[in-house]
């Protein structure tokens, strides 16, 4: 034990022989890699289950190819987004810690091809008023005011079915999602319609739910019940909610920055091809140009 300390030691002070230096790093592990990857501030999400395939591995025993096939036993069913997200990243970010500390070689690890995401038809002002509309007919106030809050603020329906009424800062105007996807609590404005119905929800007790499901599941078939009495088109609190608020703001006018920020996006890519569907955008530029061009003579 004293000679394989005083060896580590050594090492880091480069005092020994290059040979005997390549001894010790070879000995190195993905496990370890990965203990000095989160001990200096690395994500350690979705580091787990890829410890228990890749854990004991000696890091220069480690090659793309091997990286692949670990990713496609935890992940065999999954879309390859998932599979790069989950799974490709996180093991890029150790084995480039790796190289940085040189206890492994400099390598290229190639994604996944991902397909293009299909097109989404997210919720539009018509169909948000009809159901609405419905919503208070059938006396579902709690369930209009939660899909109001995610398609003005761009909240996820975990996130909104978490929200206590201590969250809520009616001076302020604001409502704070606590620990969310990104594991920080994010900050949302409340519009002038959303307070107003606040209002009508009578809160209880600070620490009661603010629209009181407490499951997205009992939302959706909540929201798939009344498009059914509207009869309008069903569409999941994804739809209706955190990609309605990306498109809609989008086509009003809003800056994308100014978009994501609002709704606590940290990926453009991410934002502009899965929450971003406009609507006619062709006609929509041509009419800008349009009017450009009426106030400028042309």
């Amino acid at each position: 034990m004293a000679d394989s300390t005083l060896c580590a030691t050594m090492n880091r002070g480069n005092l020994l022989p290059v040979s005997v230096r390549n001894i010790v790093t070879k000995s190195r592990t993905f496990a370890e890699a990965a203990e000095s990857y989160i001990e200096n501030g690395g994500e350690a999400k979705y580091l787990p289950p890829i410890l228990k395939l890749l854990g004991d591995r000696v890091l220069l025993d480690i090659h793309p190819f091997d990286i692949r096939k670990a990713v496609e036993q935890l992940y065999p069913d999954q879309a390859n987004s998932t599979r790069n997200r989950q799974g490709i990243t996180p093991i890029r970010a150790v084995m480039s810690h790796a190289y940085d500390r040189g206890w492994a070689p400099l390598m290229r690890y190639p994604k996944f091809k991902e397909q293009r995401p299909k097109r989404k038809n997210p919720a539009g002002v018509v169909w948000l008023h009809c159901f609405m509309a419905q919503a208070k007919r059938d006396r579902l106030h709690h369930l209009a005011a939660l899909v109001m809050f995610m398609s003005t603020s761009g909240a996820r329906v975990s996130e909104a079915v978490a929200l206590r009424w201590s969250d809520i800062d009616l001076v302020g105007r604001t409502a704070t999602l606590q620990k969310t996807k990104t594991s920080t609590n994010s900050v949302r404005v409340l519009t002038d319609g959303m307070i107003e119905m606040i209002h009508w929800l009578a809160p209880r007790k600070r620490n009661d739910r603010v629209f009181r499901y407490t499951s997205r599941f009992s939302v959706n078939e909540a929201i798939r019940r009344v498009c059914h009495r509207a009869e309008i088109d069903y569409k999941p609190s994804h739809l209706c909610g955190r990609t309605s608020f990306g498109t809609n703001s989008i086509s009003m006018g809003a800056d994308i920055k100014s978009v994501m920020e609002a709704g606590d996006w940290k990926s453009v890519e991410v934002f502009v091809t899965r929450y971003v569907h406009p609507r006619q955008p062709g006609r929509r530029v041509a009419e800008l140009f349009n009017h450009q061009m009426a106030e400028s003579g042309l």
